[in-house]
């Protein structure tokens, strides 16, 4: 019998809502997705799609407002959304990592960054309070911060936002996850320091065989530094493809639209499409069972019918009842 691998993470079923004053929000509905051991995975979408949330209800950081109402998240030979809090908490840091959007508000600014580094190797890396400080600058070496030594000494003020995006990478790789979400590392950097972050996220990853899912909105980004592209639209999982087969054949409308909307190194600005339409209310109680159903030139009467992921190639999936 052939030996199939274990994914690094599994999700199966999420659906999340947010209880607001205006009604209750189904923010995903019914979302899964599969990470291996060494991949890297995309997960795209305009804002509004549920990327960021679904990496917040993986890692149990959800919002006060916010509840998982059903799903799995199996990692490790655990269900993540199952597990009590303190031992959700002693996963994350040492075998979950993430870097968050905006780093200057996920850094404590009274305290120094080498500290900062040095105390989650303490809490989950088994350093001492003796060495930990040697390590911290070691992990800032790894990510080519320019004299270590003195930055370690730095509060997050003093640094670029480049350099805090550096440090976020640090703290979260550095006890060498088994998984690290990035959420939007890139955004808001240059065009250089953003290939220095993708390329050195890329080079830890090879490294240890860590999975990787990275959240974007820029495909020409998740094209060159990702495995495979999971394409989000309000709350639901569109299609799922390997990322050159996704850019040549994208089956779902929505995936077609947002590639004609992503900028090329040749597109001028009149061959880039907008994206008719808006995202729908998702406090409505009668959300389509394709949420795209009301932005779509390809609808048809069957779109009123639920439609899972159907695969259309050996690891392509889309759910839609008149694809491409």
């Amino acid at each position: 019998m052939k030996n199939v691998a274990v994914p690094a993470l599994a999700v199966d079923d999420l659906s999340v809502e947010f209880r607001t004053r205006s009604g209750t929000v189904k923010v995903l509905d019914h979302v899964g997705f599969s990470v291996d051991k060494g991949e890297t995975v995309a997960l795209v979408g305009e804002s509004g799609s549920g990327k960021s949330v679904t990496a917040f209800a993986v890692m149990g950081i959800l919002d006060a407002a916010g509840k998982v109402t059903s799903g799995r998240a199996q990692f490790g030979g655990q269900d993540l959304l199952a597990l009590p809090e303190r031992e959700l908490a002693e996963l994350r840091g040492r075998e979950l990592s993430m870097i968050f959007q905006n780093p200057r508000t996920a850094l404590n600014p009274i305290r120094r960054v080498g500290q900062q580094i040095a105390d989650v190797l303490v809490r989950h890396g088994g350093a001492t309070r003796a060495d930990a400080p040697a390590k911290a600058i070691e992990m800032l070496k790894k990510v080519r911060i320019p004299d270590p030594e003195r930055r370690a000494e730095a509060y997050p003020f003093e640094l670029s936002g480049g350099m805090c995006r550096r440090i976020m990478i640090a703290i979260a790789l550095a006890c060498r996850p088994a998984l690290l979400i990035a959420d939007e590392p890139t955004t808001g950097l240059d065009v250089t320091t953003q290939a220095v972050i993708m390329d050195l996220i890329d080079e830890l990853a090879g490294d240890s065989g860590m999975a990787t899912i990275f959240i974007t909105h820029d495909l020409a980004l998740a094209a060159e530094h990702c495995d495979r592209i999971v394409v989000m639209h309000a709350g639901h999982i569109v299609e799922t493809a390997p990322s050159r087969e996704l850019f040549s054949s994208a089956r779902h409308p929505y995936s077609a639209k947002l590639l004609a909307a992503t900028p090329g190194e040749t597109a001028t600005l009149a061959e880039l499409a907008a994206i008719p339409g808006n995202l729908p209310d998702l406090r409505r109680a009668d959300l389509p069972a394709c949420r795209y159903n009301g932005r779509c030139e390809r609808a048809v009467a069957a779109c009123a019918q639920p439609l899972p992921l159907t695969m259309v190639g050996e690891r392509h999936a889309v759910a839609c009842w008149n694809p491409l």
